[in-house]
């Protein structure tokens, strides 16, 4: 990467392990990677050249991801942050892509999720529009669900985990991952942030 900001990463997660593990998976794919404790040692430390985008641990003492993210916004940052977020948390998680979040990875995230949201903060930090899915191409999408998908898929997009989903549906856990994989398939969705977009 010719400029050293492109490559530049923030992790920013008050859990040693999980910092650690992210930085180094990011170090070994080439990125530069930068860690911060908390969300204001965060803050402090955030320059002009930000970087590529940052990834924010939802719930931290002191400043939680969502509180990081709104004052980025109304301090005109475009950093991108993309949330982490534990299991119990999707709903706010949800919240943040719809207040801007370039995505929301559940810990620990695949390497295919984590290097997948680096993509889409590339092109939201390159001002590249984001490929917008026209709403035609979302309902011949939405044609390939059979009616327990659709379901699913309502439940999902308010945030609901499969366990919730499971208990709402009165169908095992394992029934709900299996088609949250269809939906996925089907949908053409990277992951749930994708499907929140679609369906807005």
């Amino acid at each position: 990467m010719d400029d050293p900001a492109r490559s530049r990463i923030h992790v920013v997660d008050d859990d040693p392990s999980a910092r650690h593990s992210l930085c180094a998976f990011l170090t070994a794919h080439g990125f530069q990677a930068i860690a911060h404790a908390s969300a204001e040692a965060f803050l402090t430390d955030l320059g002009s050249e930000a970087g590529l985008c940052a990834f924010v641990d939802l719930r931290m003492p002191g400043l939680g991801g969502i509180e990081l993210q709104r004052l980025m916004i109304d301090s005109g940052r475009t950093l991108p942050v993309i949330i982490l977020t534990a299991y119990g948390d999707i709903p706010q998680a949800v919240e943040a892509v719809k207040r801007g979040a370039v995505d929301f990875i559940e810990k620990p995230g695949s390497q295919a999720q984590i290097l997948a949201a680096i993509d889409a903060a590339g092109a939201r930090a390159s001002q590249r529009p984001p490929t917008a899915v026209p709403d035609r191409v979302v309902s011949e999408r939405l044609a390939r669900l059979t009616g327990r998908e659709k379901e699913v898929l309502d439940h999902l997009v308010l945030g609901m985990t499969s366990k919730h989903i499971a208990d709402r549906l009165g169908i095992s856990q394992r029934t709900v991952e299996i088609h949250r994989a269809r939906i996925r398939e089907k949908m053409e969705a990277r992951g749930l942030a994708d499907l929140i977009k679609m369906m807005r």
